[in-house]
C-alpha cells in the first residue's frame, strides 16, 4: 500500500538501440512516452529524452563502440513503469503491435499490470504499485 510519503519517480535509466530513432516512434506510439529532445545526425542519436506522463522517463541512443565505459548492450534493458490506468496500456501496446511477454494480471501486493517486449528486445512491466512508503 502506498501513501503520501510514496516519493515520485526520479530514477532515469538509460539504453542504447540498433535503430534508436525507430524504437523512440515504438516506445511513443506503444506505451505513451514523450519524446522531449533528440540530439544526432541521421539515423545516429547521440542522446535523447523521452517523459513517462505520469513522472520521470528514460534516456537512450544509438549503440556505438566509441571506447566509452558507458557501453550497453541493445536489448538488454528491463524495467518497471508505475502506471495509474494499465487496462488503456494494454491495448494501446498491443494495438501499437508490443510483443505482450505477461498478460494482465493481479499480483498478491496489489498491483494489476502487464509486461511487454520492445522491437529492440528490451523488457517492459507496467503496473499500479507505486513502491512502498519511505519513512
Amino acid at each position: 500500500m502506498t501513501d503520501d510519503r510514496t516519493p515520485p519517480p526520479q530514477v532515469w535509466p538509460t539504453l542504447r538501440a540498433t535503430d534508436a530513432r525507430a524504437l523512440i516512434r515504438f516506445l511513443v506510439d506503444a506505451f505513451g512516452l514523450r519524446e522531449i529532445a533528440v540530439y544526432g545526425d541521421g539515423d545516429v542519436v547521440e542522446h535523447a529524452q523521452l517523459a513517462w506522463p505520469e513522472g520521470g522517463g528514460i534516456m537512450l541512443g544509438s549503440v556505438r563502440d566509441d571506447g566509452s565505459p558507458w557501453q550497453l548492450r541493445p536489448g538488454g534493458f528491463g524495467c518497471y513503469v508505475v502506471c495509474s490506468a494499465p487496462d488503456a496500456l494494454y491495448r494501446r501496446a498491443t494495438a501499437a503491435g508490443a510483443t505482450i511477454i505477461q498478460e494482465m494480471n493481479e499480483t498478491d501486493y496489489g498491483s494489476r499490470g502487464f509486461a511487454a517486449r520492445d522491437p529492440e528486445g528490451n523488457l517492459w512491466s507496467f503496473g499500479t504499485y507505486r513502491g512502498e512508503p519511505v519513512a
